[in-house]
């Protein structure tokens, strides 16, 4: 996996933490980017065994991500706040909180995460 995959990757972790819990549809989805990504055994099991303990902003890897893997981490984690089929108000915040530490601008950030909630929304029923 590319590196910048990669940290996407390792992000969305901190982003499935976001309200608290770790859950099983999180974990699947979680599963499934890594598995989109390419990413290799050994890295499914690295990104697996860093999953379980609580992750927060702090955890994602700025210094490893361009300015248009922001952007698709910021969307990628919008969809991953719908895994248990809705965005719960600490997601909303966190999602925020994300794309402020991700240096989007405001009103860039708020397109793009209604994009991505549009997305998600009208594929809820596949989650």
């Amino acid at each position: 996996m590319h590196e910048s995959a990669y940290a996407i990757a390792k992000s969305l972790v901190s982003v499935a933490w976001a309200d608290g819990e770790y859950a099983d549809a999180e974990k699947q989805m979680l599963s499934a980017v890594f598995d989109a990504f390419g990413a290799t055994e050994k890295e499914t099991l690295d990104l697996h065994a860093y999953a379980p303990g609580r992750r927060t902003l702090e955890d994602v890897p700025l210094q490893d991500l361009s300015a248009a893997d922001r952007r698709v981490l910021l969307q990628y984690a919008v969809f991953l706040s719908y895994a248990d089929g809705h965005q719960s108000p600490d997601e909303v915040a966190f999602l925020t909180e994300l794309a402020a530490k991700l240096r989007i601008a405001d009103e860039e950030a708020k397109s793009l995460m209604e994009a991505a909630r549009v997305r998600a929304e009208a594929h809820k029923h596949l989650l």
